[in-house]
């Protein structure tokens, strides 16, 4: 019998190394390891028949026999498996792409921001980031706006128990910049920004900005005026009626408001330009003398302009969308669109 187990474990190992698939090898189990007729199972079932002697020398042998082949069973169907992955994973890189439907894209909001990043480079601009939870210092006092200033009743603010607060705006990247690079310096600044505020077709509470500044000696408002022309050309391909109107802001001297016609309604009066037929888009001006020395500059000899696009408001002319809040939706079905 011990010569029958010796033939047993040879034929089996043989058979079940030669194997190439589960269902061959799954005979191969039954052969040997059926419960009724396996040939190992028989001898294991005449055990009881034999000696005490025999006994315990042929039933050592068998059971350690089927640990083997059950164990030699096992790692092959783990073979065969990871096998049958490769075969399915396998990629022929020769074969010619085929576009999914299903394949992603990026939000037009990206779309646009990338856009404008190329096009400042391309006019020397570095592009910077900042932290979105903000010390109250970058984003107000630094800019030339108090705790006692009126201008921050206008920014309703997230903040937080620690004194920190969620940035209202891109601005609170000037001084950072200037303290870290110095003058001369062209930087835009792209990035979310939030506000406690009531939600409408053109207000939300959480909106993506660009903010622009360049300092350098002898810097104008002619500088500023033919920057925003160039980056409004860049964005829309067209030519735009613009309007430059006064406008406040603490951290710029004198300050714009750059109003475009609105692209939605071509400047009839809709719900988003709130009929007014123009939509305010880039609030600019001239660099505070205040920022430039909280910065480390001499305002004297140092001047620049600063200019904060609202980078959501210009993404829905692009596009011609008349509701804001769909932008933050997360609804694919408006996604799909672009």
């Amino acid at each position: 019998m011990l010569k029958e187990l010796t033939k047993i474990k040879e034929q089996a190992t043989q058979e079940i190394q030669a194997v190439q698939n589960e269902k061959d090898l799954d005979q191969v189990e039954i052969r040997y390891l059926g419960r009724k007729a396996g040939q190992l199972t028989l001898i294991l079932k005449k055990i009881k028949d034999l000696s005490a002697a025999e006994k315990k020398t042929v039933g050592h042998q068998a059971n350690q026999l089927k640990a083997d082949l059950e164990f030699l069973i096992k790692n092959k169907k783990l073979e065969l498996k990871d096998q049958l992955d490769l075969e399915k994973e396998w990629l022929d890189v020769t074969l010619p792409g085929q576009v999914s439907q299903a394949v992603g894209h990026l939000h037009p909001n990206s779309r646009i921001q990338y856009e404008l990043e190329d096009l400042f480079r391309s006019m020397g601009f570095m592009v910077l980031d900042g932290p979105e939870l903000e010390s109250e210092y970058y984003n107000f006092e630094a800019l030339n706006t108090p705790a006692s200033h009126p201008a921050r009743d206008s920014q309703d603010t997230f903040w937080l128990s620690d004194g920190n607060l969620l940035r209202t705006q891109t601005s609170a990247v000037q001084v950072r910049a200037l303290r870290e690079y110095g003058a001369p310096l062209r930087a835009i600044v792209p990035g979310r920004c939030f506000r406690y505020e009531q939600t409408d077709a053109s207000h939300e509470n959480t909106f993506y900005q660009l903010e622009g500044l360049m300092v350098d000696k002898n810097i104008s408002i002619a500088n500023l005026i033919a920057t925003m022309e160039a980056l409004l050309e860049g964005v829309f391909k067209q030519d735009l009626d613009v309007r430059l109107r006064p406008g406040y802001f603490p951290f710029v001297e004198p300050g714009f408001e750059l109003d475009m016609n609105c692209l939605i309604c071509s400047g009839q009066g809709c719900s988003f330009c709130k009929q007014s037929g123009w939509v305010e888009t880039l609030p600019c001006g001239l660099v505070h003398p205040n920022v430039l020395k909280a910065g480390g500059l001499d305002p004297k000899k140092w001047s620049g302009f600063a200019f904060g696009l609202g980078l959501t408001r210009l993404v829905m002319m692009r596009y011609g969308i008349d509701d804001i809040r769909l932008m933050n939706s997360g609804d694919l079905r408006f996604l799909q669109q672009f």
